[in-house]
């Protein structure tokens, strides 16, 4: 069985979270603290207009243990935990949505799946059918026909790769996130499916939700809807159609009619 002795990090990602980041990285600082492990949160604030990155220094100055992250546009949730990444030292990295719609204690049940199914990826899953999501109805049909469409498209063994909770191996992330080039909407989708294609053991864990914001779609617009399709739908050309036809064209076996 795999054992994991090293440090942890946790990265996570805040876009005008100011109201309540200095709670959130407290709550969070509390439980990776409680663990006993050697630990790291990385706060990225991407680009808010809010007080984020100044609740995030009052956080590290109280607690120690926080590395606040400030960056001077918003360049979407990938670009910010790719950041992050890059600051990061731990074994396992974790990637974990400031707003804590999922409790950070809920890492532990993710990294026993590790252990006991020898993943290097663990993913927090709203569809898995142990889960408790307190979640609008809506949001449950879209996510739900988003995850059929990846599983489709990419063949991952998966029901939901946008759950803001993840666990990597360090090994994992060093091989797929070069390989990435969303940096918004569909980041999460690219960066699992670099790693299911690298040969990484992808897993999900169920989790517990509960839905904060008072919208029902909190911060998704119908824009953000038809972004995220297009986004899909480039990473399927460029890890499919584009890669099979450029090896194609490379071997020489590539042939078009009426061309000599």
């Amino acid at each position: 069985m795999r054992v994991f002795k090293g440090k942890i990090s946790v990265i996570m990602p805040a876009y005008n979270e100011g109201h309540h980041i200095y709670e959130n990285l407290r709550e969070t600082h509390s439980v990776f603290k409680r663990s006993g492990r050697r630990f790291e949160i990385i706060l990225v604030d991407d680009g808010s207009s809010d007080a984020t990155h100044d609740q995030a220094r009052r956080a590290a100055l109280e607690l120690g243990s926080i590395i606040p992250v400030k960056l001077n546009e918003n360049g979407g949730k990938g670009s910010a935990l790719r950041e992050g990444f890059k600051r990061s030292e731990g074994d396992l990295v974790i990637f974990l949505d400031a707003d804590l719609d999922l409790h950070p204690g809920q890492v532990i049940s993710l990294l026993r799946a590790m252990l006991d199914t020898g993943s290097d990826v663990v993913i927090g899953s709203k569809h898995h059918p142990e889960s408790k999501i307190s979640y609008p109805s809506s949001r449950k049909v879209l996510s739900r026909a988003y995850a059929l469409a990846m599983k489709a498209l990419f063949g991952m063994p998966l029901m939901d790769t946008q759950t803001g909770l993840k666990v990597f191996t360090r090994a994992s992330l060093e091989e797929a996130f070069p390989k990435v080039v969303c940096g918004r909407y569909a980041f999460d989708v690219e960066l699992l499916a670099h790693a299911h294609e690298a040969g990484f053991r992808v897993t999900e864990a169920p989790v517990i939700m509960t839905f904060r914001r008072a919208a029902a779609w909190g911060r998704i617009r119908t824009t953000d809807v038809a972004r995220m399709g297009i986004d899909t739908l480039a990473i399927f050309l460029r890890l499919h159609i584009i890669r099979h036809y450029g090896a194609a064209f490379e071997s020489g076996t590539f042939a078009m009619k009426g061309v000599v």
